[in-house]
């Protein structure tokens, strides 16, 4: 069956051994009849260059892939991810947040006693029940903050029976609670990866996702999310990591096992297909 596909990465470094098998996996589930797409995840301004940007397409197409063209970059589509949070709030489901990671770790008190997500300890909810006019208050004073899901009217909202397939491990029970009150935007920042994401996948017509399974818990957010926007719902294969000789999963900082490095030591796009196992 063919499957609109992608691959999204956040254009910070240069691209390894880790992101060329999961490109490879993606551009292969489209199948020969499918279309694969390339995405440049872009919003963090500080650490995505210009330089990282064209070394993506410039390593894929070396690697032999294609896709259509434009790339959609999220740093140019800004303004959908703010509609969206302007949606969100205007039902009630998101509310600033001030603390700071240090009060949060104060309120929680022993971390080690405290609930736990997939992403650590769950934020307590001090900013939950604050009143209009606090807040109010202190986003006119110019305090920092955060937008958060209130996860449990959000949950409400989308009633029961959220499931998710994946290829592997079959249908999944969605489980969002398990995350918290998640953070969905900053005051300097339009959104979140959860969100991004979420969003550009339905814009882009994606039908299946493929990547990692460090991203498989993620999977149960970005299930509430569809479910809150009224979006569909793709297939979703979550891949093992690529982990080198000593156990490690691939990372930017090894720098001698990027792509761009690997061409410079001479070694050809099969020859890194043979590495990956995907030859």
């Amino acid at each position: 069956m063919p499957h609109i596909t992608r691959f999204a990465p956040s254009p910070t470094g240069f691209l390894h051994l880790g992101h060329a098998y999961s490109a490879c996996r993606a551009a292969a589930a489209a199948g020969p009849d499918g279309t694969f797409l390339l995405r440049l995840e872009d919003i963090d301004a500080t650490r995505c260059t210009a330089e990282f940007c064209d070394a993506v397409e410039e390593d894929l197409r070396w690697l032999g892939l294609d896709w259509p063209q434009p790339v959609r970059r999220q740093s140019q589509h800004l303004e959908d991810y703010t509609r969206a949070i302007t949606a969100l709030t205007g039902q009630g489901l998101l509310y600033p947040c001030f603390c700071t990671r240090k009060e949060i770790l104060a309120e929680i008190g022993d971390i080690h006693r405290a609930p736990h997500g997939p992403d650590g300890p769950l934020y307590p909810g001090t900013c939950r029940h604050r009143s209009a006019t606090e807040r109010a208050e202190r986003i006119a004073a110019g305090e920092p903050y955060a937008l958060r899901l209130d996860m449990t009217e959000a949950r409400r909202r989308a009633g029961s029976g959220l499931r998710w397939h994946d290829a592997d491990a079959g249908w999944q029970q969605a489980t969002p609670e398990l995350f918290g009150d998640v953070v969905l935007a900053r005051k300097d920042t339009p959104t979140s990866y959860h969100l991004a994401v979420t969003l550009d996948d339905a814009v882009q017509g994606i039908t299946l996702i493929t990547r990692g399974t460090d991203l498989f818990a993620a999977t149960h957010i970005h299930r509430l999310l569809q479910a809150l926007f009224g979006l569909p719902v793709p297939e979703y294969a979550h891949h093992p990591l690529l982990c080198g000789p000593d156990g490690k999963r691939y990372a930017k900082r090894d720098r001698a096992l990027t792509l761009r490095s690997l061409r410079a030591d001479g070694i050809s796009p099969a020859e890194v297909r043979i590495r990956l196992g995907l030859s």
